[in-house]
Formats: C-alpha cells, sequence, structure tokens
C-alpha cells in the first residue's frame, strides 16, 4: 500500500478484502475501519434505495469517529426482478438463491458515500447487469460446498471461483466486486478538498 505519511487519509468505512483490494490496485492510500450497522434492508425499500440508506449510515458512523478525516463507504445489492437478494443465510440459502439466478440475467447496485465530517457528503450510484449460465444441482451443489456463496450478496464471487458460472457482465465489473474503480475516482477527484481530488492521480 501507498504510504500515507505525507498523503491525506482516507478511510474505508468496510471490512470487505474485495473493496481493499480495489483500492490497493488503484494505488489510493487508505486506513480500515468498519463500521457496525445493521444491514437488515427495510420492507418495501427498492435496492438502490437501501443500498443508499445503508452506505449513508456507514459513512455517517465511521466520519463520527474520525471527524478530520474522509470517509469512503460503499453498498452492494444484488436483485432480480424486484427481490433483493443478500447474503445466504445458510448453505441451502445459498443454494436457493444460485437456483433463482441460474440462466437468467440480474442487477447489482451499489451506492458509494464520500464525507468528512458533519457534511453528509456526495453519492454515486452504479449499476451493473449480469448473466450466470444455467447451472445444474451438481453444479449448485458443488458451488455452495466451497463455501464461497456463504458470505457473499446473491451467493457468488464474480472474482472467484463463482467466475466459471458468470456468462457475461454489462457495466462496471468492480462494481459487482464490491466498489466501482471509477466511480471511486470520480468522487474523489470531484470533492472540494483540491488535495483528495490529487489523491486519485497518487503514484502508487
Amino acid at each position: 500500500m501507498t504510504d500515507v505519511s505525507t498523503s491525506p487519509i482516507l478511510i474505508l468505512a468496510s471490512e470487505s478484502p474485495r473493496r481493499a483490494e480495489i483500492l490497493t490496485t488503484l494505488g489510493i492510500p487508505f486506513r480500515v475501519d468498519p463500521p457496525a450497522i445493521d444491514e437488515k434492508v427495510g420492507v418495501g425499500e427498492t435496492a438502490q434505495r437501501a443500498a443508499s440508506r445503508l452506505a449513508g449510515e456507514k459513512a455517517a458512523q465511521v466520519a463520527a469517529r474520525h471527524p478530520d478525516m474522509w470517509v469512503l463507504a460503499a453498498d452492494t445489492l444484488v436483485f432480480l426482478s424486484g427481490e433483493i437478494l443478500g447474503k445466504p443465510a445458510d448453505p441451502e440459502d445459498a443454494a436457493r438463491m444460485l437456483r433463482r439466478l441460474s440462466g437468467q440475467e440480474h442487477q447489482v447496485v451499489t451506492a458509494l458515500r464520500l464525507r468528512r465530517g458533519d457534511d453528509p457528503g456526495k453519492e454515486l450510484l452504479e449499476q451493473s447487469r449480469v448473466r450466470i449460465a444455467p447451472l445444474t444441482d451438481e453444479e449448485v451443489d458443488w458451488y455452495v460446498g466451497t463455501r464461497e456463496p456463504v458470505d457473499k450478496a446473491g451467493a457468488y464471487a464474480v472474482q472467484g471461483l463463482g467466475a466459471r458460472f458468470i456468462e457475461s457482465v454489462s457495466g462496471s465489473f468492480t462494481n459487482v466486486m464490491g466498489l466501482p474503480a471509477r466511480g471511486v475516482y470520480r468522487l474523489l477527484r470531484e470533492a472540494r478538498d483540491p488535495v483528495l481530488a490529487r489523491l486519485a492521480l497518487v503514484s502508487p
């Protein structure tokens, strides 16, 4: 990771290794401080509204702990025909989700929130479409058995073992991973802090 001793520190409000990996790949210096909020989707909430609300709550909680730092939070949701597919409750739930997604095109939305202190900051929504190939019972059972789907929204990892089942991705691939790289860059560049804006182009 880039030395942050001479750079403004960006706090990543997430414990996701995939989000940290994307920021590291971009060469953006950061520290991790995950929030602790209830990520339950409200009754009647759309995926877009839920992702927006949750990203905002994550950013607000971490910003309260670091009022002088910039905080980047994100929330990613998978949905199909209006049904939000969160993280599976157990292996059986993961298998149900995979059979639901089998042979279908679904959507992935990520809400990004960049803020500092009491200012609610700026939000960006990114949406991608993913088509999963038709899955046999053998394939579902094998994939669930790897344990990869258990802690993933929608019960799959586009960049992991589940990649073998992905037929196509329309839109941002890193969005499907949980952090749209282009969106992060835009938020940093459009920030009112010129030092933070320059951070988006820092040399790794």
